[in-house]
């Protein structure tokens, strides 16, 4: 088990990293606009604590060094990540809002909270940066004289994704209170999924053309 000072430091390392907006906050922004809180949420969940239950195991058995030490490997995540993103941008620009029946107003249309969660973590586990955080980060803290380095790589990582579930939580309620507001407008709510599915080929692009320059992500 890590030191108590070892652990905060960690801590607040970690936190003071994810504060600064990142893909992923740019992501459940762009869904808590676009289709609303819940939606958001279940985006969050996908890119934080299910993709942890792959990433962390990963990281434990030492499979992810490979995608350091493969420089194809690492352009072959980026891309597949990066066409997914595009092709999740196009077609959002290619849904058309539904009109209620009074013809009064427009709702977003409704998308599946499965299906937000498995694309969220796809999205987080096709972007080599976090593979790449967790191999160059975690291990820093480890102590080798406070036991197991299994289990202290995983109470380091499930914090990490802890940590980044909430502030991107955070990030998902603010945006789809905004996205519930701009519903209240007819001439506006037309471009929510626009707005969304264009952040998401604009990542795309990012990625697929100069990559994620930051060393840490959530």
């Amino acid at each position: 088990m890590p030191s108590a000072a070892t652990y905060l430091a960690f801590i607040s390392a970690v936190i003071a990293y994810q504060l600064a907006p990142g893909p992923d906050a740019m992501l459940v922004v762009g869904r808590g606009v676009g289709q609303g809180r819940r939606i958001a949420l279940a985006s969050v969940l996908g890119m934080t604590l299910f993709a942890g239950l792959i990433q962390l195991p990963l990281l434990a058995l030492g499979v992810v060094s490979l995608i350091r030490s493969s420089p194809f490997g690492y352009t072959l995540l980026q891309w597949a990540g990066a066409a997914y993103l595009v092709w999740l941008g196009v077609q959002l620009l290619a849904l058309r809002s539904p009109h209620q029946s009074s013809g009064c107003a427009t709702v977003p249309p409704r998308y599946s909270i499965v299906a937000a969660v498995r694309e969220g973590m796809i999205c987080n586990l096709s972007n080599p940066t976090p593979w790449l955080f967790m191999l160059a980060f975690l291990p820093q803290f480890i102590d080798t004289s406070r036991g197991a380095v299994t289990a202290q790589l995983f109470i380091f990582g499930v914090t990490q994704k802890l940590t980044g579930f909430v502030i991107l939580s955070i990030h998902a309620i603010a945006a789809g209170a905004l996205g519930s507001w701009l519903s209240r407008y007819p001439a506006i709510v037309r471009w929510q999924n626009r707005f969304c599915g264009a952040i998401m080929i604009g990542l795309g692009l990012r990625l697929l053309i100069a990559g994620d320059s930051r060393t840490v992500r959530a």
